[in-house]
């Protein structure tokens, strides 16, 4: 498996947009760092250079928390009504979609991904989001509340009230979509927003940040500091005139997040790692259970917090599945994600390549066999082949670790009492398959799996309305969905004597 060289040329408006000064988005105004610095953001695909982008740091997230508080308790967005923000997520999304090559592009060249997803999955799902939660700005309701308090009558309601002033802090694999899920609920509810966009991956939310202000939101409401997570993510977490933070990223990191975030006590959303169990029982039907193993670990280059990275697979039909991936996995064609042609693309940095290649290394160690792949592939660019990796034992760093590679361990069972316990003997509880033929099998494993979600005979469907996140070590709380708006919420209740 090789690279591909890419001749393809890019959008003229992405070009325009990688040559102008890339700042940072404070209160209406796109300005410089406070302190000058600028960093560098990289073409997977080559490692080269791709742009410059200001450096928030603590000063920069303090101007930024300062117009997002003015921006909630002053101005037009407090007194907006609820029809009005509709309409100006909804003019977003639209936006989104008249932009819709231009964003592709820019999402591909900055990540690594294939210009084929960016176009079919990344774009028109942030759309979708924001279409979606437009719509839940007028229905967000209160509740009438009979109570029994003797010898008076009472009138008793509750109201639920816009969180306040958030910070969001996104992840590098799905730049768009992960700032459309986060900004998308909290705008939707009323609330203004500071956004971290990934050091590696910035560029799509700052033309986002461009397009928020075409649409015509008030100053201040939304706010985009690019910068690093121990800097102005850290400061983010810990500002004290910031009322909830919503993380999405490592559960190393999380841990960090929740730390910084105990000062003010400040709410906290998080949506973290993953080991997820895809399990095939014997009666699957293998036209859809091997290529839809080979997407739920190969998809984004593996670089999913979802990804189905411990396949386990019924003895009697283990040799012809890790065949079926095996063969899927050659198919991919390999190469800069710019070229359409491309269906798998490099990693996103030199640092998560190193990381990969680490866990194939520690694998390999301890007595891992790669029924296929299993190497960086030569060349310029982030590139690692997609391998399945068997003969691996539970113990095994690359059993128990999140590894966000295109890397699968495939185990064989054969006790199918067994397999839950197998599925849930990790701290982590994202996500989860189940491949059968048998619907009582599959709603009594999705019964025992301990898992935010839990797909059965697919992988990898997700929507607005579906409510997404972890058990254990996956998190806290759920984005999308009636919850999605939730998690920007405070509930008051209100009680009048009559």
């Amino acid at each position: 498996m090789a690279t591909i060289a890419s001749p393809v040329e890019i959008n003229s408006e992405v070009a325009d947009f990688l040559k102008r000064p890339r700042k940072m988005f404070i209160g209406g105004a796109w300005v410089e760092a406070a302190s000058g610095k600028t960093f560098d953001t990289y073409n997977p695909a080559t490692g080269e250079v791709l742009a410059k982008v200001c450096e928030g740091d603590h000063v920069d997230i303090d101007r930024a928390v300062k117009a997002a508080r003015k921006a909630f308790e002053e101005g037009p967005w407090p007194d907006m009504v609820p029809a009005e923000r509709a309409r100006l997520l909804w003019k977003l999304a639209e936006l989104i979609d008249e932009h819709k090559e231009e964003l592709a592009e820019l999402e591909t060249l900055d990540n690594g991904k294939p210009l084929l997803f960016s176009r079919i999955v990344d774009v028109p799902t942030a759309a979708a989001n924001f279409r979606y939660m437009s719509g839940w700005a007028t229905k967000i309701e209160g509740s009438t509340i009979p109570i029994s308090m003797p010898r008076a009558k009472y009138f008793a309601y509750t109201l639920r009230e816009p969180i306040g002033v958030a910070g969001q802090i996104i992840p590098w694999n799905f730049p768009l979509i992960m700032a459309s899920l986060k900004l998308g609920p909290a705008l939707a509810a009323g609330c203004t927003v500071v956004l971290k966009p990934a050091e590696q991956t910035p560029l799509t939310a700052l033309r986002l940040g461009e397009l928020i202000q075409e649409a015509g939101f008030p100053d201040g409401v939304v706010n985009i500091v690019p910068g690093f997570g121990e800097t102005a993510g850290a400061a983010l977490a810990a500002h004290p005139d910031v009322d909830k933070v919503a993380f999405t990223g490592s559960t190393e990191v999380g841990r960090l997040i929740v730390t910084a975030a105990a000062g003010n006590l400040k709410k906290v959303s998080l949506e973290l790692g993953g080991k997820s169990p895809n399990i095939v029982f014997a009666d699957a039907d293998l036209d859809c259970a091997i290529p839809g193993s080979a997407n739920a670990i190969f998809f984004n280059q593996g670089q999913i917090c979802a990804a189905g990275s411990r396949l386990f697979v019924h003895k009697s039909i283990f040799d012809k599945v890790v065949a079926g991936v095996a063969e899927a996995s050659k198919k991919f064609q390999i190469g800069p994600g710019i070229d359409p042609a491309t269906t798998l693309g490099p990693l996103v940095s030199q640092e998560q390549l190193e990381r990969v290649c680490g866990y194939l290394d520690s694998g390999i160690k301890d007595g891992a066999k790669a029924a296929i792949g299993g190497r960086k592939i030569a060349g310029s660019g982030y590139f690692v082949e997609p391998t399945v990796l068997v003969d691996v034992r539970p113990e095994m760093k690359v059993v128990r670790e999140e590894i966000f590679g295109p890397v699968v361990t495939a185990i064989p069972f054969s006790d199918p009492n067994e397999i839950v316990k197998s599925a849930n003997d990790t701290h982590y509880g994202l996500a989860s398959a189940v491949w059968t033929r048998d619907v009582s099998t599959a709603h009594k494993v999705a019964a025992k799996i301990r898992a935010g979600t839990v797909w059965v005979n697919c992988y990898n469907i997700f929507d607005a309305a579906l409510p997404f996140g972890g058990y254990r070590q996956s998190g806290w709380g759920r984005e999308c969905g009636r919850e999605g708006i939730e998690l920007y919420t405070e509930t008051k209740a209100v009680c009048a004597q009559l």
